[in-house]
C-alpha cells in the first residue's frame, strides 16, 4: 500500500485545524489524521508551513487557459479547462456550458461522460441554459432560450445516470414544479437562476426539490422590502444553497456581507467562480457566441465585459474569491475554505470530496499563510 505522510502544515479537515498533526494518505484515498509522535511508515512530504486543505471545488466554470466550452465542447476541451484551475487550488470542478443550440448540450453530455471517467479533476456538468428567461438573460443568447420540455427531462434524467453528477441551471419561468420534482428524485441537481421570478414561485420549486440559487444577486429578480424576489427567497429557504461570485464586480461586498448573515437553515453560500476562458491565459479578449469578450484591467481582479458593458463571466480564480472572502466579507480563513471545499461538495452532494476524512479522495492544496497556492495533489499525485 503506497503510502504518503502530510507533515509541516496545519491541517484543514474541512471541519476544523489539526496543528502539529500529519496527514496519512493511502493510494490516493485519505487513511487518517495523527499526532506527528505517532506516525507510520511511508514517505514523508514535509511542508513549509502555510495549511493543507481538500482541494477547491468550482461548480461553475465556464472556460479556462483559453478554452471555452462553448467553443468545443468536449472531453479534450474539459481536461485543458481542469489543468488550466488546477494551479489555483481547484482539484474538482463542474465544466459549465451556458446556453446554446440541442446539438451543443449533447455533445457537453457526451463529453462529460468520458471526462468523469479519466478522473482528471472533472467531477460533472453544469448546463446553465437554454431554460433561462429573456428578461434576465445577462450575457447569454436570449434567442435561444425556451421552456424544458418532456424530452428535456428524459434526456437529463439519462445524462444525470450517465455522467453522475449533472447541475442544471433554470429559470422558474421555464420549468414548473411537476418537471423539477421528477428531475429531484432522479438526482438531477436543480438550481433556479437567470429567473425574474417572484419569491413564490422560487419557494415552489425549491419545496419540489430543487436545491439552489446560480451566482446569487446577478441575473434574478432583486430583494424588495414587499417583493422578495428570488434573492429573497434564496436567502430565506431553509434548504437552499447560493453559488456567490465573490470578485468585486458582480456584487458589492455589502451585499454579500448582508447575504452571508442572513442565509437560514441548512443551505450556505459557496464561491463560484464563473470563469472564463481567460483564466490562465494571457490574452485580453475571446468571443462568446460571435461576441467580443474584453478584459477591463482594475479592482481586486479584471473584469470580463460585452461592448455594451455587460458583464460577461468572472477572471477571477477560486484562491483569490478565498483571499477576497477573508480580506472584504469577514470571513474567517475557515469558513472562505468550506466555501470552497465542504459546502460545494454538499451541496452537489459529492461525499467523497471536499474534507479530508477517512476515504476521502486526497486531492490536496497547499496554502501559504499569505493564501498563495503552492503545490496541488490529486488523488495524492503532484498535479
Amino acid at each position: 500500500m503506497a503510502r504518503k505522510i502530510f507533515l509541516g502544515a496545519r491541517i484543514f479537515d474541512g471541519e476544523r485545524f489539526h496543528d502539529e498533526k500529519a496527514l496519512i494518505i493511502a493510494d490516493g484515498r485519505v487513511e487518517t489524521i495523527v499526532a506527528r509522535n505517532d506516525l507510520p511508515d511511508g514517505e514523508v512530504v514535509t511542508l513549509a508551513g502555510g495549511v493543507l486543505s481538500a482541494g477547491f471545488i468550482d461548480a461553475q466554470v465556464n472556460g479556462g487557459a483559453g478554452r471555452m466550452l462553448n467553443d468545443e465542447p468536449s472531453t479534450a476541451s474539459m481536461d485543458i479547462i481542469a489543468g488550466g484551475h488546477r494551479p489555483y487550488g481547484t482539484m474538482s470542478l463542474l465544466p459549465t456550458l451556458i446556453t446554446d443550440t440541442s446539438e451543443a448540450s449533447a455533445a457537453a453530455i457526451e463529453a462529460a461522460k468520458e471526462a468523469v471517467k479519466a478522473n482528471r479533476g472533472v467531477a460533472g456538468l453544469h448546463l446553465e441554459g437554454p431554460h433561462l428567461a429573456p428578461a434576465r438573460k445577462g450575457a447569454h443568447l436570449a434567442e435561444l432560450m425556451r421552456p424544458v420540455e418532456d424530452r428535456d427531462v428524459k434526456a437529463f434524467i439519462a445524462a444525470r445516470e450517465a455522467i453522475g453528477t449533472l447541475l442544471v441551471t433554470m429559470a422558474a419561468e421555464q420549468v414548473t414544479v411537476a418537471q423539477v420534482r421528477e428531475l429531484a428524485e432522479a438526482g438531477v441537481t436543480i438550481s433556479i437562476g437567470h429567473s425574474d421570478c417572484s419569491s413564490e414561485a422560487a419557494e415552489e420549486r425549491f419545496d419540489a426539490g430543487a436545491r439552489g440559487v446560480t451566482h446569487l444577486f446577478n441575473a434574478m429578480s432583486q430583494l424588495g422590502h414587499r417583493t422578495p424576489g428570488l434573492v429573497g427567497a434564496a436567502i430565506d429557504h431553509p434548504s437552499t444553497w447560493c453559488g456567490i461570485i465573490a470578485d468585486g464586480h458582480h456584487v458589492d461586498p455589502k451585499a454579500l456581507r448582508t447575504a452571508l448573515r442572513a442565509k437560514r437553515g441548512e443551505g450556505k453560500l459557496f464561491f463560484v467562480t464563473d470563469a472564463m476562458s481567460l483564466v490562465g491565459s494571457e490574452k485580453d479578449s475571446f468571443t462568446l457566441n460571435g461576441r467580443t469578450v474584453r478584459r477591463e484591467r482594475g479592482g481586486f481582479c479584471s473584469k470580463l465585459v460585452l461592448s455594451d458593458g455587460t458583464l460577461a463571466g468572472s477572471d477571477v480564480d477560486m484562491i483569490s474569491t478565498i483571499r477576497y472572502g477573508v480580506t472584504y466579507l469577514d470571513l474567517t480563513l475557515a469558513e472562505a475554505l468550506r466555501m470552497a471545499t465542504l459546502y460545494p461538495a454538499r451541496f452537489l452532494r459529492l461525499a467523497d470530496r471536499g474534507h479530508l476524512s477517512p476515504g476521502t479522495r486526497a486531492d490536496l492544496v497547499h496554502l501559504t499563510d499569505a493564501l498563495a497556492v503552492t503545490a496541488t495533489w490529486l488523488s495524492g499525485e503532484a498535479a
